[in-house]
C-alpha cells in the first residue's frame, strides 16, 4: 500500500495495491525534526523570505534570485530543504501557467500487494466499489471549497486535492487549505516539496482536456492561483511517511495557508470563493456516520485530472497498524490525484464538516482511506490558525 500521490495526467497504475499522494523523492533521511514551514507574511503582496533563513539558504549555496530562475530543479540532497525552518516557497509568477497546470503528472507508482489480511486492529470488510460521480460544473456553484494543489518534486511537477478550509482565528477570512501531508512534503524520504500553490474551481466549467488547451486561464483559475506562505503537517507524517506500506498513513493531513499569487484584494480565500467548511476533530464513530462525502480530482487512469468528482458511502474501519488509529475507509473508483481531497459528513453540531482527506487506496479495489482527525490534526490546524491571528 502506498499514499494516493499527488496524480499528473499522465501515469500508469498497477493493478494492484498503492498509495495515493506524494511524489517519490531521494532515498534521504528524515527531511526535518519539525512539522512546519514558513515564509512569513507577504510584504507588497509577495512572499518575503526572513534574512536568517537567506542567511542559512545561502550557507548551502542557494541564492534565491537563482532559484526563481530555475535553482528550484535542483534536487541534490544538499539542495533539497528538508528541515522545517528551511522551508521556502517565494511566488514565481506565472510559473503555474495553464498548459504546466494541464500537464501535472502523477510519478510512477511503487505497488505492492493488494492483500492486507495481515492488518492488526479494528478493520471491517472491504467495501464494494462505489462509482465516482461528476461534479456538477460550475463547480463553484457546487462544490466552492474544493481545488487542486500543484506542486514540484524531483520527478516533475505533481497535483493533488484540497478543501478550503473555516480559520477560527479570522471568522469569515480565512485562507487556511486542507489537504494530505504527502501533497507538501515526502516524509522520511525527503523534505518540503517546491512551488506550493492551490487553485479554487480548478476547470470550474468542466471542459475537455483538448478545449483547456485553448482556454485562457481565467476560465482554468477563475479565482486565481493561491501560493502557500506556510506548510504544517504532522510530525509523524515527517518522521515515518512512505510511498509504499502505508507508513504515516493515519497521521498523513496537511494545512497551508495561502496568499494571492497576484497581490491583495483586499479579499480572503475564503471571501473570494464564498466557501470554506468547518473542521471536526471529534467527529462521531464509525458505526454512527451514514454518509461520508469525498471530492477530488482524479488523475491516474481512467481520469486525466482535469475535473471534479465525488464518491459518497457508508464508512468503514481500516487498521494498518494496533498503535495507531484506525482510519475511515469508503468504497470509491477515484484514483491519484484525488489524494488530499476532504471528506464531509455531518459534524457533532449536525451541519456538514471536513472530517478527513483521502491518504491512500489501491488502484484496482475501489476504495479509498483517510486519517480520522484527532488531537494532532487539530494541533497543526491551530498552530497555522494562530501563526496568522488577526492578518
Amino acid at each position: 500500500m502506498r499514499p494516493i500521490r499527488p496524480t499528473l495526467a499522465v501515469a500508469s497504475m498497477a493493478a494492484v495495491l498503492a498509495l495515493a499522494a506524494t511524489a517519490c523523492g531521494p532515498t534521504e533521511d528524515n527531511a526535518g525534526d519539525k512539522p512546519s514551514a514558513s515564509a512569513e507574511q507577504p510584504t507588497d503582496d509577495k512572499i518575503t523570505i526572513p534574512d536568517d533563513l537567506k542567511d542559512r539558504l545561502k550557507e548551502r549555496g542557494i541564492d534565491l534570485d537563482k532559484w526563481k530562475n530555475g535553482e528550484w530543479k535542483n534536487w541534490d540532497k544538499d539542495k533539497w530543504l528538508r528541515e522545517a525552518q528551511d522551508f521556502v516557497n517565494p511566488i514565481i509568477e506565472d510559473l503555474w501557467d495553464p498548459d504546466r497546470m494541464r500537464d501535472a503528472e502523477q510519478p510512477p507508482e511503487k505497488p505492492v500487494d493488494n492483500d492486507i489480511s495481515g492488518d492488526e486492529g479494528v478493520t471491517d470488510p472491504t467495501p464494494a466499489p462505489v462509482d465516482a460521480q461528476a461534479v456538477k460544473a460550475p463547480y463553484h456553484a457546487s462544490a466552492a471549497e474544493a481545488g487542486k494543489v500543484f506542486f514540484d518534486g524531483p520527478q516533475g511537477s505533481m497535483v493533488c486535492s484540497a478543501t478550503v478550509v473555516k480559520d477560527p482565528a479570522n471568522p469569515g477570512k480565512s485562507n487556511m487549505v486542507w489537504t494530505a501531508g504527502h501533497c507538501v512534503h515526502a516524509g522520511k524520504s525527503g523534505g518540503w516539496y517546491r512551488n506550493i500553490a492551490f487553485v479554487p474551481s480548478y476547470n470550474d466549467g468542466a471542459k475537455e482536456t483538448a478545449e483547456l488547451e485553448k482556454a485562457p486561464k481565467e476560465e482554468i483559475a477563475p479565482y486565481g492561483v493561491w501560493w502557500g506562505d506556510w506548510a504544517q503537517t504532522s510530525d509523524q507524517w515527517i518522521s515515518q511517511g512512505a510511498a509504499t506500506g502505508g507508513q504515516g498513513a493515519a497521521y498523513d493531513f496537511a494545512v497551508i495557508h495561502v496568499t494571492p499569487e497576484k497581490g491583495s484584494t483586499g479579499k480572503s480565500l475564503e471571501e473570494t470563493v464564498g466557501a470554506a467548511l468547518p473542521v471536526d476533530f471529534n467527529a462521531p464513530a464509525v458505526p454512527k456516520i451514514d454518509n461520508m462525502t469525498a471530492t477530488g480530482y482524479p488523475a491516474a487512469p481512467p481520469y486525466d485530472g482535469q475535473k471534479l468528482f465525488q464518491c459518497a458511502d457508508k464508512p468503514g474501519r481500516l487498521s494498518l497498524r494496533a498503535e495507531e488509529p484506525t482510519m475511515y475507509r469508503i468504497g470509491c473508483t477515484m484514483t491519484g490525484g484525488s489524494s488530499g481531497g476532504g471528506w464531509v459528513a455531518q459534524g457533532q453540531d449536525g451541519k456538514p464538516a471536513l472530517v478527513s482527506n483521502t491518504s491512500i487506496g489501491p488502484v484496482t479495489a475501489g476504495w479509498l482511506a483517510g486519517p480520522r482527525l484527532g488531537k494532532e490534526a487539530e494541533g497543526v490546524y491551530k498552530a497555522v490558525s494562530k501563526k496568522f491571528e488577526g492578518q
